[in-house]
């Protein structure tokens, strides 16, 4: 436990972060520090995250170190990247909502932007509309999103 303590203090998360952490996400304990848990660091650093974000997703969502890299990490960021996004707005996302990488592709993401796109959104509203409030991806459709638009739209707000 403690080697995971200090590594998380280097990281820049402050002694309640920590401990939050491990409560959130007890599997950091059983996972391997330099083969599971440390990778995460600089794939997140690849695509522009600084050491402030990367600390502050951790801190929100432990649970992005005991993601696959390969199976939810790597997809979803690909999957950002081909809707036009740039490393800063793929960063800016992340950092503001890292539950974002541990949602479902086909059942979580693109309907989202499949919804924006006919809403009358280009690409790059899109990407600036997840940069900017990721946690959209996390918001129902049905019970949240369509019914705020639509009455919105009543307002004459289109």
């Amino acid at each position: 436990v403690k080697p995971l303590l200090q590594w998380l203090a280097e990281l820049g998360l402050t002694e309640e972060q920590r401990m939050k952490a491990i409560a959130k996400c007890p599997r950091m304990l059983q996972s391997s520090l330099e083969a599971s848990l440390k990778p995460h660091v600089p794939w997140m650093a690849g695509f522009g995250m600084d050491g402030s974000q990367i600390a502050e997703a951790i801190a929100s969502y432990p649970n992005i170190l005991t993601l696959s890299l390969e199976s939810n990490l790597q997809p979803c960021v690909q999957w950002m990247s081909g809707l036009g996004m740039h490393d800063s707005q793929i960063a800016k996302a992340i950092a503001r909502f890292p539950q974002t990488c541990g949602l479902n592709l086909e059942t979580s993401l693109k309907p989202r932007v499949q919804w924006m796109s006919g809403l009358g959104m280009d690409d790059s509203q899109i990407a600036k509309a997840i940069a900017s409030f990721p946690q959209i991806f996390d918001c129902s459709l049905e019970a949240n999103l369509k019914p705020r638009v639509q009455w919105m739209s009543g307002l004459g707000m289109d």
